[in-house]
């Protein structure tokens, strides 16, 4: 069962069902519940609970990845959690390093095929809540994360089901279609934050960035030479191509192997036709493909009363496989 989605009237954009999110939902719709995880290497990530764990029964688990540069304040994010909290789900999203508005400890960042601190806070979740449902939902750079995620742990994910939506599932596709036309405004934004929290690491550690100083950082014209100069190098890949291609989550949905859905728009303005599969699929993987959404938009309902879609669908869909 996979529910359709149809763009209110008027608002079929993808430019439009892009932005709309952030226009009409300027604030968070609750106040999270943070904790702060420690890693095995010394570093850390930021918790969002939507409600506090310790008090919230025997809830199944919400799980969340965000994308590139976001956090709890990004409408999805606060969003889904909120609506799974409604839905009597324990919401929680592990923010990647350096996105809590915190500089991390070390060097090294997130990226779009790091896994292991995915892995370490599944992990944790599932020693602390260990006969619970447990599903999870990536979003963006998030999605392609989830999507190396499943592919690795493959009949170990801990995971019951998963949910991937808007995902760049060919990075390198992704990154040349950013720096053309009206995406470009899209990729000034993503960059001018990746520059900010690099510096702000800099000044806190007071160490250049594999080489790199504060105006070498913020001299950087685009985002592959971002991936190129910083992502890649930072961890271990040889340049951008290098990192897009062993990263790109497209090669990997043939080994996903728990029930999972796949939403991608057609008019995503971040994306190609590159990123929608052409081999077959495994029966566990359901590939959704609509005409219009845009890039994690999905807005329906009318002009006067818009509709989060996927608040909805996603929680529908985790409800019927499960």
């Amino acid at each position: 069962m996979l529910d359709t989605f149809t763009p209110a009237q008027g608002l079929s954009n993808a430019h439009i069902q892009t932005l709309l999110p952030r226009l009409i939902r300027r604030n968070p719709l609750f106040n999270a519940y943070w904790q702060r995880l420690e890693l095995p290497d010394g570093d850390f990530v930021d918790l969002a609970w939507s409600e506090n764990p310790n008090k919230a029964g025997n809830k199944p688990l919400f799980i969340l990845f965000h994308g590139l540069e976001g956090s709890f304040e990004s409408p999805y994010a606060n969003g889904l959690l909120s609506a799974a909290k409604q839905q009597g789900w324990l919401g929680v999203m592990m923010h990647f390093r350096g996105c809590s508005d915190v500089p991390n400890r070390l060097a090294r960042a997130y990226h779009s095929g790091e896994t292991e601190d995915a892995r370490f806070f599944i992990q944790m979740l599932d020693n602390r809540f260990p006969k619970r449902t447990k599903v999870a939902t990536g979003i963006s750079l998030g999605g392609n994360m989830l999507v190396n995620y499943l592919a690795k742990y493959r009949t170990s994910t801990l995971l019951n089901a998963a949910t991937v939506i808007s995902a760049p599932l060919d990075l390198s596709a992704c990154s040349e279609r950013i720096q053309q036309g009206f995406s470009r405004i899209y990729q000034s934004y993503l960059l001018r934050s990746l520059k900010t929290n690099s510096i702000k690491k800099i000044n806190g550690s007071r160490k250049a960035i594999v080489g790199l100083n504060k105006e070498m950082i913020a001299a950087i014209p685009d985002l592959l030479q971002f991936d190129n100069l910083l992502t890649a190098p930072m961890h271990g890949y040889e340049n951008a191509q290098d990192y897009y291609q062993q990263c790109s989550g497209l090669q990997f949905l043939e080994n996903i192997d728990i029930p999972t859905r796949i939403i991608h728009s057609k008019d995503d303005p971040f994306m190609t036709e590159a990123v929608i599969p052409t081999h077959p699929l495994p029966n566990c993987v359901h590939y959704q493909l609509t005409e219009h959404g845009g890039h994690v938009g999905f807005i329906n309902g009318s002009l006067t009363k818009p509709h989060f879609w996927l608040e909805t669908t996603v929680n529908h869909w985790f409800q019927h496989v499960l």
